[in-house]
C-alpha cells in the first residue's frame, strides 16, 4: 500500500511540473483560441482502423524494445527495480507508475507540447525529428556508464524510432491525439513493471 501511495504522489507532481510550462505556453499564446486539454491533444482519436494497426504494430515494437532493455540492464537499477520481486502485490503501483508516472506526463511534455509547437513553427518532418532525438537521449543516454556503449548506443536508437513513431501516428494517423502515443507508452511501461515484479529477466 506504501509503494502504492508513493507512486499515486508522485505521478500528481510529475504531472504537475510537466505539465507547467506548457500551460504557462497555452495561457499566454492561445488561452482564447482552444481549450488547455485539446491544445496539448487530448481529444478522439481520428483514423479509425489504420489508427489502430499502426497503434498495434508501434506497441509490439516497443514490447520487443522493452524486453531487450530489460534483458541487457538485467543487472543494473532502473525505475522498476522497485518492483521487483513483490509479484501480485505490485500490480496496482505498477498500473499507477507506468500510466500515470512515466507515459501520461512524457506524452503531454514530448508529444503533447514539444511536437504541436515546433511543427507549427517548423513543419512535421523537422518537429518530430527533434522530440524523437530528445526523448531517445533523455531515455538512453543514462545506460552509457550502466551498459556497454554499443547497448547503449542501440537502446537509444531504438527509443529515439518508438518515439519518431508516436509522434507519426498521433499526427498523420490519430488526427492530432496523444492518446494511441499515451496508451502504447503505458503499455509498454506496464509490461516493464510486470516482468520486474514477477522477476521475468
Amino acid at each position: 500500500m506504501a509503494l502504492f501511495t508513493d507512486k499515486l504522489v508522485s505521478s500528481l507532481v510529475q504531472i504537475v511540473l510537466f505539465t507547467a510550462v506548457p500551460f504557462l505556453w497555452w495561457l499566454v499564446t492561445a488561452r482564447k483560441k482552444q481549450k488547455f486539454a485539446e491544445w496539448l491533444g487530448f481529444k478522439k482519436v481520428g483514423g479509425g482502423r489504420k489508427t489502430v494497426a499502426s497503434m498495434v504494430i508501434c506497441m509490439v515494437a516497443f514490447l520487443l524494445l522493452g524486453a531487450f532493455t530489460l534483458y541487457v540492464v538485467k543487472d543494473v537499477e532502473t525505475a522498476t527495480s522497485e518492483f521487483v520481486g513483490l509479484g501480485v502485490s505490485a500490480i496496482p503501483a505498477v498500473l499507477v507508475y507506468a500510466i500515470l508516472n512515466t507515459s501520461l506526463p512524457e506524452e503531454i511534455l514530448f508529444r503533447g507540447f514539444l511536437l504541436k509547437r515546433l511543427a507549427n513553427k517548423f513543419g512535421f518532418a523537422a518537429a518530430n525529428a527533434v522530440q524523437a532525438v530528445i526523448f531517445g537521449l533523455m531515455h538512453g543516454v543514462m545506460f552509457f556508464s550502466l551498459v556497454g556503449t554499443v547497448q547503449a548506443i542501440v537502446i537509444l536508437l531504438f527509443t529515439t524510432a518508438i518515439a519518431w513513431f508516436m509522434g507519426y501516428i498521433n499526427e498523420k494517423k490519430a488526427e492530432g491525439s496523444i492518446v494511441p502515443s499515451w496508451l502504447i507508452h503505458a503499455v509498454s511501461n506496464i509490461f516493464s513493471g510486470l516482468c520486474a515484479a514477477f522477476s521475468v529477466f
